[in-house]
């Protein structure tokens, strides 16, 4: 068990400090306090973090830390830190450890004995999620999904079943491959995508996920998808009103082998896995 007591405890803290998530205006008062104070900065992009800290007047010494030189960095500064440093890490925008490499250095000064205090602020998944109109009170933050189409498939049918509201990052240049994946594999569901988020060119669209696909969307902009839980008792009632291998075809196009779309068959029907192998021609 460990307990830390944040603010009566002496020692080096290590800051995860959130940055706005577009609009400068969103940088509370304490984050800037607390990049003011600390002994170094530690970024994604120093390109895009030293823009942020000059409109603030921060002049704190900034240096990288990021997905491809975590390995080399992370004991730097963890070292820092149990030499009495007091660092805050940032990410390019919103929380920081969302998405980015965060986490593991927030476990090890953890394990080091070190304080780590977290600061309210952005995050593009829940800011879009409240606006979405889908439902709110529980919901499943997935992230970004996987560039390649057979395995973005796969982490889509692994959220097909979910009940809560679905939180996706997207690049734009994916943005309608994914959609039209998002439509095999999830349906035709209510979906929200949520552009430019607190920028002057701010957009929320809210519609099925056929009509976002029919309409075409622009490529340009940070996206965000909200999508619509599934409805488990309507989705099976559809599958087991199909012939028992029209249901086996409709997990093997989806992306699972032969063995796991028997037993999600059989489950589903509340069969023995062999009475369904009986009725079924695989490949």
């Amino acid at each position: 068990m460990k307990i830390q007591k944040s603010y009566l405890d002496g020692g080096s803290t290590l800051y995860l400090v959130p940055t706005p998530i577009g609009n400068f205006e969103d940088m509370t008062f304490r984050a800037i306090n607390v990049l003011k104070s600390v002994d170094y900065i530690y970024c994604e992009d120093t390109r895009i973090t030293k823009v942020l800290l000059s409109h603030f007047d921060i002049k704190t010494p900034l240096r990288n830390y990021h997905i491809f030189n975590e390995g080399n960095v992370l004991s730097d500064i963890i070292e820092l830190l149990k030499n009495g440093s007091n660092i805050a890490l940032v990410s390019d925008a919103g929380l920081p450890c969302i998405s980015d490499p965060g986490y593991l250095l927030a476990r090890d000064a953890i394990n080091e004995g070190i304080k780590v205090i977290s600061l309210p602020g952005a995050s593009a998944g829940l800011t879009g999620l409240i606006a979405s109109g889908l439902p709110c009170e529980k919901f499943y933050f997935n992230g970004f999904l996987n560039s390649k189409q057979n395995q973005r498939r796969k982490q889509l049918f692994d959220l097909k079943d979910r009940e809560e509201s679905i939180i996706i990052y997207e690049a734009p240049h994916r943005i309608l491959e994914t959609l039209n994946d998002i439509f095999d594999v999830l349906g035709d569901r209510k979906i929200c995508l949520c552009r430019e988020l607190t920028k002057k060119f701010e957009e929320y669209i809210r519609a099925n996920v056929s009509e976002l696909i029919n309409e075409g969307i622009t490529e340009k902009g940070e996206m965000l998808l909200i999508i619509e839980g599934c409805s488990v008792k309507s989705d099976l009632e559809y599958l087991n009103s199909l012939s028992v291998q029209d249901h086996f075809n409709h997990y093997i196009e989806n992306g699972l082998n032969e063995k796991d779309a028997i037993k999600k068959v059989a489950s589903d029907r509340n069969v023995a896995k062999n009475e369904i192998y009986k009725l079924i021609k695989v490949k």
